[in-house]
């Protein structure tokens, strides 16, 4: 058990411009009230500005004088990744598994080396500690890769990576579907037919998918071997002619759509009586719930059914749920952890689910990224099976992609709500179009909720910020109209998109807000966050509110959950500290795997959530408590020195904690954070 000593050794007086302020001008000034004694003079560098310094191999550079790696090309990094495969860092995946050559099924065509011994002899040497597979009591699925392989019980015997994340991870996007998207054949009915009704399917979309229509129409009359008076196929009463028959009209078709052959097709109205229904509003032509299938190279006939007493939801549109008659969340006082950008990973919310999270949301993913099949974008997705209650956001600027990508991620993905990102204030988003470049544009951001809320029925939810320009407030004017939209709740973040996050979050007009709101529209407010003190003062000072999102909060302390859930300031040690980091590299590993490159990518993702934790300053410390998110840290000693470590703004000293964790860092590493560290009001997140 680590102990750390209540006071430090005394420390001579220092002259850093803060031991002679009273509490009260350092909380004034945004400075953080650390008590005298653990003061100490600011680090010497060689060159001050507002970025962290760089690192290069352990070694502190600043960051003026840091050399730029030049941006590789494609070619140049395809080149590099062909030259690595090749070389013995590059070994077959099934021979790392067992060991064994001749467990590779392509032997002297594989790609992959298969020297062993030379795969062995340019190793880092194992990393100390267990394997986080063996300590689950599983196999490890890396094998020789593993960089733990000392603690291998079995040696290496080696499971299936597969197989595990099959277990306890899910919205994995499968070959097939994404093979189908990079050739662009995945079609959307849903969303069409909801985007058609709303009229905000564009015209050249819809003479195109009419002549689509029309061009399938003739190869399916081509192709049939009788036909009556109207057109329909009488088809042969030989099972196998069956068979070969609608191999024929996928075929011709492509494989984006199953024909079932054995039920008739419902009756059509005619499109006149239709259109005079939805304009009634009689009929709600969103309704249509036909559903996209993709051909399994397997797929046999179905067995004849009676379909006369049965009707099916295509036919009969008032089985189509209305927005209010979606299955609803009681987001009411649960402890919401916010979608975070980079750092708000699979482990990270493990580690908030392990200190009591309620609700988690995946990583803010574009509409367009998703639609292309991008992998590293499906990665944000993925949900582990210890979160109870999760959702995706998505973003998006026009109705169509929004609406395709939600009905895309119902279809593929497990969750509880699909969040729509409307408030997101980084350039590169606003600039086309989405995020908080929708505050501009009230109604496109009610065709975007009215075309997603209508194509699914997972509920929708959608964030936003105050304005766009500060001192133009207007959500307070749309709130009222959001539940009709087919919102299922809104979140609200008190700061304009130009604030971003300088000054503090403006809670009385999110108040106001959630009291204009319907009673059916839930109201969650964001912004500051930062004790259980702040959380009770917003669900004090306004009922309405349904709950609070925390998100810088929980980057920088995300034991906030359990200080709210307990009711107290935890004066939590810095051995405490450690054992969270270390629960977050042992999910990390689980995550992205034991080998060199998933031992990589944890040490990345661990930095970059380092360079938030440095901002906490402990309570025993502070003069004034809680501690205020906009409030800097001055230099200071902690009570011991893995606490005076973890205080340190440095990314040096990041690297030496990730080293304690994972082991020295390869040779020619290199790290700077996403964001600017030292900037608390410019975060890239949220």
């Amino acid at each position: 058990m680590d102990e750390s000593p209540a006071e430090p050794a005394p420390v001579p007086k220092v002259s850093n411009g803060w031991a002679d302020r009273t509490p009260e001008e350092l909380v004034a000034k945004s400075i953080a009230p650390v008590k005298k004694q653990f003061l100490c003079p600011p680090p010497i560098r060689a060159c001050s500005n507002e970025q962290n310094d760089a690192v290069s191999g352990g070694k502190t550079k600043p960051a003026q004088t840091s050399v730029v790696k030049e941006k590789k090309s494609k070619r140049q990094l395809k080149r590099e990744r062909q030259q690595a495969v090749k070389s013995a860092v590059g070994i077959c995946p099934e021979v790392a598994k067992r060991g064994d050559v001749s467990r590779c099924p392509y032997n002297d065509k594989c790609r992959f080396s298969h020297d062993i011994e030379a795969y062995k002899a340019q190793k880092p040497e194992d990393i100390e500690g267990d394997c986080p597979f063996m300590t689950a009591q599983e196999t490890c699925p890396y094998g020789l890769a593993c960089r733990f392989l000392g603690s291998h019980k079995d040696g290496v015997e080696a499971g299936d990576v597969s197989a595990h994340r099959r277990i306890s991870e899910m919205n994995g996007l499968s070959k097939d579907v994404q093979k189908l998207l990079w050739k662009n054949k995945v079609k959307f009915p849903k969303a069409d037919a909801k985007l058609k009704a709303l009229g905000l399917l564009g015209h050249a979309n819809s003479k195109i998918k009419i002549l689509e229509n029309k061009k399938d129409d003739q190869v399916i009359s081509n192709n049939c071997h009788v036909t009556d008076g109207n057109g329909c196929t009488e088809l042969p009463n030989n099972s196998d002619d069956k068979m070969e028959f609608a191999a024929e009209i996928r075929e011709e078709n492509g494989v984006d759509e199953t024909f079932s052959l054995d039920e008739s097709r419902p009756l059509k109205k005619p499109r006149s009586v239709i259109e005079e229904e939805i304009l009634s509003g009689e009929v709600d032509d969103g309704g249509v719930n036909a559903t996209a299938e993709v051909v399994e190279p397997s797929c046999t006939s179905p067995e004849p059914e009676a379909t006369a007493d049965i009707v099916s939801p295509e036919s009969d549109r008032s089985l189509k749920l209305h927005p209010r008659e979606k299955k609803l969340i009681d987001f009411r006082e649960k402890l919401y952890l916010a979608p975070l950008t980079t750092v708000g990973n699979l482990p990270f919310r493990r580690v908030c689910k392990g200190l009591g999270a309620d609700i988690t949301c995946g990583e803010m993913a574009m509409c367009t990224n998703l639609l292309q099949g991008q992998a590293s974008e499906w990665a944000l997705l993925r949900r582990h099976s210890s979160e109870d209650l999760f959702g995706v956001q998505i973003c998006g600027a026009y109705p169509d992609t929004v609406a395709r990508t939600v009905e895309l991620v119902n279809q593929e993905c497990t969750v509880d709500f699909i969040d729509i990102n409307m408030g997101c204030p980084i350039d590169i988003v606003v600039n086309k179009g989405a995020g908080s470049a929708l505050l501009t544009k009230p109604m496109r951001m009610k065709g975007i909720v009215q075309a997603a809320s209508g194509t699914v029925d997972c509920p929708i939810t959608i964030k936003v910020r105050t304005a766009y320009f500060e001192g133009k407030n207007r959500i307070d004017s749309l709130i009222a109209d959001m539940g009709n939209w087919g919102a299922s709740a809104v979140t609200i973040h008190g700061r304009s998109r130009q604030q971003r996050y300088s000054k503090l979050a403006d809670w009385e007009y999110v108040y106001q807000c959630a009291r204009k709101a319907p009673d059916a529209l839930p109201v969650l407010g964001n912004g500051d966050i930062f004790s259980y003190l702040d959380w009770n003062k917003h669900q004090a000072e306004c009922p309405e509110l349904s709950t609070c999102m925390i998100a810088r909060g929980a980057l920088v302390k995300p034991w906030i959950f359990t200080e709210i859930k307990e009711q107290r300031h935890w004066d939590i040690s810095s051995g405490e500290r450690l054992n969270i980091l270390k629960d977050y590299v042992r999910l990390g590993l689980e995550h992205w795997g034991s080998d060199t490159k998933g031992v990589e990518t944890t040490r990345r993702f661990l930095l970059e959530w380092l360079s938030y934790t440095c901002r906490y300053v402990p309570v025993g410390l502070l003069e004034v408590i809680p501690q205020r998110l906009s409030w800097r840290p001055p230099s200071y000693f902690g009570r011991d020195d893995l606490e005076t470590l973890m205080a340190s703004d440095s990314a040096a000293d990041w690297v030496r904690i990730s080293e304690m964790l994972l082991g020295k860092v390869p040779d020619g590493f290199t790290f700077a954070p996403k964001h600017k560290s030292n900037s608390y009001d410019r975060a890239e997140n949220g």
